[in-house]
C-alpha cells in the first residue's frame, strides 16, 4: 500500500500521476495543452484536496453559468457562490475542455502552439478565465517545477518520468540537471554524454532554447 502523501510536492507528484492520462486524452481530443490543464487542475483543486474538489469533483473551479446538472455552492470571489458538480473527476476534466473549446473569447488559443505553454497561460488570464493577475506565472510556475511539458508530446503519460524537487523523482531512477547561467544544450549534452538529439527527446524540446533554472533531464 502506497504511503499519503504529506508535502505539498508530494501531493502535486501523485495528483499527476492520477490525472496526467486524462490530461493527455483531452489534448488528442480537443487540442489544449495537457501541461496547461495539469496546471490549471494542481492550481484550481488544492492537488486535488481543495474543498470544492472534494465535494464536487470540480476540479478547475467552474462556476454553474447555466449548468443543468448538479451544483454545489462555495466561497469565492463572493460568498456562496454557485459552482457545477460532477460524479467523477474525468467529468470535470471534459467540461473544462468544452468550457474552452465552446466560447469564443478562448478561440485565438487554439491557434497556439500546442506546446506554447506560455502562451496558453497568458492567453487564458487575458480572455478572462481568472481575475488573479499571476495566474500566468503560477501555471508557468508548475509547469517548469514539474515539468508538466513533457506531457505535451507524444509519450503515454505513463512512459513520462517527470522531474519534482522531492526525492519522488530517484524512486524512477531519473536524474536531472538545472541550467546554469552560460549553459546550452550542447554543453549540457556533452556533459552528460548525450547527444543534443538525445536531450531534446528525454525532454520532449523542439528547439534550442532553455532557460536558466530550467531542469531537464539527463538519464537516457
Amino acid at each position: 500500500m502506497s504511503s499519503t502523501p504529506t508535502t505539498y510536492t508530494d501531493k502535486v507528484s501523485r495528483y499527476i500521476q492520477l490525472y496526467a492520462p486524462l490530461a493527455q486524452e483531452e489534448m488528442k481530443l480537443y487540442k489544449i495543452p495537457a501541461s496547461i490543464t495539469l496546471a490549471q487542475g494542481i492550481l484550481e483543486s488544492g492537488a486535488g484536496e481543495g474543498d470544492l474538489t472534494r465535494r464536487a469533483n470540480n476540479h478547475f473551479g467552474i462556476k454553474c453559468h447555466g449548468w443543468t446538472g448538479g451544483t454545489v455552492y462555495h466561497d469565492d470571489d463572493r460568498s456562496q457562490e454557485c459552482f457545477r458538480k460532477y460524479n467523477d473527476p474525468k467529468y470535470s476534466y471534459r467540461d473544462h475542455s468544452l468550457f474552452l473549446t465552446e466560447r469564443k473569447r478562448y478561440a485565438a488559443l487554439f491557434e497556439l502552439d500546442i506546446k506554447d505553454y506560455k502562451g496558453w497561460a497568458h492567453g487564458l488570464r487575458a480572455a478572462g478565465y481568472a481575475t488573479d493577475r499571476k495566474y500566468p506565472e503560477k501555471l508557468i510556475s508548475l509547469i517548469e517545477r514539474y515539468q508538466l511539458y513533457l506531457y505535451d508530446g507524444d509519450a503515454p503519460a505513463k512512459e513520462v518520468v517527470a522531474y519534482s524537487d522531492s526525492s519522488a523523482s530517484s524512486n524512477y531512477g531519473a536524474r536531472a540537471y538545472t541550467v546554469q547561467k552560460g549553459d546550452t544544450l550542447y554543453s549540457i549534452a556533452k556533459r552528460h554524454n548525450l547527444t543534443v538529439e538525445q536531450l531534446q527527446k528525454i525532454n520532449n524540446l523542439q528547439g534550442t532554447n532553455i532557460g536558466i533554472g530550467q531542469k531537464l533531464l539527463v538519464t537516457p
